[in-house]
């Protein structure tokens, strides 16, 4: 047992977490955060659309919010993947309220801040994983432009495919593969004709070279670059394990939180990819930024 009680503990070192911590080490509360270093754009070599950091590879802009964060001397970094939490008692005091076990060690806080992302479900799809995050993606705004107008395939997982075949045409020609994920009706039809998008029937064998998609007939179409839907699920059980509430969508469920990020439990917050369901490197460090105010204010006043 680390018998010290920490003012919070957060679950993830990234881009949130980070933008947390630095809200909190700046009010020189105690602060340990908990990361096993497994950030979702880990496979992208640049990141882009976050201003003064638009197309730094993002394990350094990682490293170096890291290096700057823990110049504060209230924080302490966990290199380990926390294994579970729990509450102990009530917030209102100055005893602890949470326990999270990392391994046989267990941490003491006052609060709790879940920011440990999500992880992508990618499609079953032989040559895609490889791909994922340098020719295959699933952010235009992220990837889009790089492509320089190229050809650009979509590959469907539902009818919200749609939404990227319909997007994408500004960025680059597009053909979008229905790979027996769903048959446009004739409205969506129109809108893709409308839209100047290909659409294929033919389904999807492998993703082959760069971004060359091999159909079943034997056929191979280059592309600049490869969209697809990818589900997702939250990285860490924690949220389960704590019975939180959660928001729903079509592509998986994030942690539901108040506008100053608190979840259903009281003294528990979340933010980042895990708490919302648009996800950039901007949108997680504004939301952080807003969590490390939300949990210094119920630090200094309680919950409301």
């Amino acid at each position: 047992m680390d018998s010290e009680i920490h003012d919070v503990i957060i679950i993830g070192g990234s881009y949130a977490g980070l933008s947390a911590a630095l809200q909190l080490g700046r009010a020189r509360r105690k602060v340990l955060i908990i990361d096993e270093g497994l950030r979702r754009n880990r496979f992208a070599s640049h990141s882009h659309g976050f201003l003064t950091q638009d197309g730094v590879d993002p394990a350094i802009i990682t490293a170096k919010a890291r290096a700057q964060v823990l110049k504060y001397p209230t924080v302490r970094w966990v290199a380990a993947r926390a294994d579970s939490g729990r509450r102990l008692g009530d917030t209102g005091s100055t005893h602890a309220a949470f326990e999270v076990a990392v391994g046989d060690t267990r941490y003491l806080s006052l609060r709790l801040l879940l920011a440990s992302g999500v992880k992508d479900i990618l499609p079953n799809i032989e040559g895609l994983a490889e791909r994922w995050g340098r020719s295959v993606f699933h952010c235009p705004y992220c990837h889009g432009y790089e492509l320089n107008q190229g050809q650009i395939g979509v590959i469907a997982g539902s009818e919200l495919s749609m939404h990227h075949a319909l997007m994408l045409p500004d960025w680059g020609p597009t053909t979008l593969f229905l790979n027996g994920a769903f048959e446009p009706d004739a409205e969506q039809l129109a809108a893709l004709k409308a839209r100047r998008v290909t659409v294929e029937r033919t389904a999807v064998a492998a993703i082959t070279g760069h971004a060359d998609v091999r159909l079943h007939d034997g056929r191979t179409l280059s592309f600049a670059g490869i969209f697809a839907l990818a589900p997702f699920e939250l990285a860490s059980p924690m949220a389960e394990q704590l019975g939180l509430e959660m928001d729903r969508g079509p592509l998986g469920a994030v942690i539901k939180t108040d506008p100053m990020k608190e979840t259903s439990m009281q003294g528990v917050f979340a933010c980042g990819d895990a708490a919302r369901m648009m996800a950039s490197v901007a949108l997680a460090v504004g939301d952080g930024n807003l969590a490390g105010a939300g949990v210094h204010r119920s630090l200094m006043f309680g919950s409301t």
